[in-house]
């Protein structure tokens, strides 16, 4: 289970290079050429490989800032500030999946240079993200199942079983109460720290795809006008997506190697699909109908799971969790946080 989330990852890439000519279909000349006075291609090359060098430490800045954190006290995950600052990459995380995934994956999927049959017939996006959600819950849970059985000495069984031998045992009960009280603390804290490791794994490969996505098209496009906001926006998109995955593995208290590993992954998956795409770039049609549909569709995944993971295991964990639940005042800084999380990033959509 220790190398799991680095064999995920590394198949999808695989999956990802082996099919990745199967977007390249080409267009009717209409939906597929791109002119005016922002085609330049040596320029947006140029701006492309800035790209992908400002993007990369940018993003290992942003996911290697929580690792770090256990040398400076105020940003512990026990202290207060931790809570703070992981709410305001949550917002973040959530809108991203609100507010640049899911509108990427409705406008490739109800483009003209679709057929009429289906595809502006039925909400594929929203029907895509619904089904993405779920399957997130599905893996979440079964994940968490197959772990927890897996290690099995952390089992919430194992302390009913506690229970039943305090009922045998007489004289001895209050020896026995004080051992499985604190095994029952120690259950408590093996089951967090399982959600918490399946937390990161599911997140790290949602974010993974949509980065790849993300940058495929940048790097397959020769328009200067769009890619140079763009490098700005996924430069802050990257380095605060990044601190809520850091924040994530650091709760996950992965082994070193698998911190680093995760932490290579993320940073590496946007300059990736840049340099796939400019490898691409004369055969990839971004309005193709292929390259809509397979675009679109990932985009509806990722969506889903996102705003999934945002909601569900890092927002409602954390504000229904016993620290945020015993102080009204985090609370309300941690909400602020998370609308100023989700405010940059909305805003960014305008540019991105």
């Amino acid at each position: 289970m220790a190398s799991t989330p680095v064999k995920f990852i590394s198949i999808f890439f695989l999956l990802l290079t082996t099919f990745a000519p199967q977007v390249l279909s080409v267009a009717p000349e209409e939906c597929s050429a791109e002119t005016g006075d922002c085609i330049n291609k040596s320029k947006a090359l140029t701006l492309k490989i800035i790209a992908i060098v400002s993007i990369l430490v940018t993003s290992m800045i942003g996911v290697c800032l929580p690792l770090v954190t256990r040398s400076i006290p105020a940003l512990s995950p026990e202290r207060s500030l931790f809570v703070i600052v992981k709410s305001f990459a949550s917002g973040i995380i959530l809108a991203t999946g609100f507010m640049h995934v899911l509108p990427d994956s409705f406008d490739m999927l109800s483009s003209q240079c679709l057929p009429e049959q289906p595809w502006h017939k039925f909400p594929f996006t929203g029907f895509v993200a619904m089904l993405s959600a779920i399957v997130t819950l599905m893996v979440d849970s079964l994940a968490t199942s197959l772990y927890s059985q897996k290690h099995n000495g952390i089992l919430p069984e194992s302390v009913g079983g506690g229970h039943q031998e305090l009922g045998v045992i007489g004289g001895g009960g209050h020896f026995h109460g004080h051992h499985h009280s604190g095994g029952i603390k120690e259950g408590a804290k093996g089951a967090q720290l399982l959600r918490y490791r399946v937390v990161a794994m599911v997140l790290e490969l949602g974010i993974i795809v949509h980065s790849v996505v993300i940058g495929l098209s940048m790097g397959a496009s020769n328009n200067t006008c769009t890619i140079k906001p763009l490098v700005a926006a996924l430069c802050f998109h990257q380095m605060f997506e990044g601190m809520g995955l850091g924040g994530c593995i650091l709760q996950a208290n992965y082994k070193l190697f698998k911190k680093a590993a995760m932490a290579f992954f993320f940073a590496v998956t946007t300059p990736f699909g840049i340099s796939l795409g400019i490898a691409l770039s004369k055969a990839y049609k971004e309005n193709s109908p292929t390259a809509l549909i397979t675009v679109g569709l990932l985009n509806a995944s990722s969506a889903g799971l996102l705003i999934y993971m945002a909601l569900v295991d890092l927002l409602s964990a954390d504000f229904m969790g016993p620290k945020l639940q015993g102080s009204i005042k985090l609370q309300i800084k941690s909400y602020v946080a998370v609308l100023l999380g989700a405010g940059g990033m909305s805003l960014m959509a305008k540019w991105a």
